[in-house]
């Protein structure tokens, strides 16, 4: 069965930047798995999946506008210590959950001092080149359920 929209795709895969520091990998855990075509992996990469099989291996290179998409300096703000529930122990790489009033978004401390703390609403690997080592391990049909939620359900998928 080939990978195509609306196929649910089983992954094993290891994600490296330019200078070859692994980023991320399933070689410890379980494969990936998601619905291709339901926006669930970056552009970049479910595009170079598309039409391939089971079995297969590839090497992917994706761009920053086909992953995460460039840096926007203007995702960075300071905002006053205050607006944080908890004040004590604010660090850098620290990972919170803001709204836009329409969208929540995860940002990031990327510097705190006594009165402010300086978040990044860009994604980590924004502006990024990622590099994919990818081995495609199933492709199935989803069930009713998958199709209904959106992502995949079970191992590598989505546990409720």
């Amino acid at each position: 069965m080939q990978v195509a929209k609306h196929k649910v795709v089983v992954i094993d895969y290891t994600l490296t930047n330019d200078q070859g520091a692994v980023i991320d990998s399933s070689k410890d855990g379980e494969p990936m798995a998601y619905i291709q075509g339901m926006n669930n992996i970056i552009p970049g990469l479910e595009n170079a999946l598309d039409g391939k099989q089971a079995g297969d291996s590839l090497k992917v290179t994706v761009q920053p506008s086909e992953g995460y998409g460039e840096r926007d300096d203007s995702m960075q703000q300071q905002v006053p210590r205050e607006m944080f529930d908890t004040q004590e122990g604010i660090q850098v790489g620290m990972q919170f959950h803001a709204s836009d009033g329409d969208r929540v978004h995860v940002v990031t401390v990327v510097d705190a001092n006594d009165t402010h703390v300086t978040v990044d609403g860009n994604h980590p690997l924004a502006g990024q080149t990622l590099n994919f080592d990818v081995t495609i391990v199933d492709v199935r049909d989803p069930t009713k359920e998958e199709m209904e939620h959106g992502h995949v359900h079970g191992p590598g998928g989505h546990q409720h």
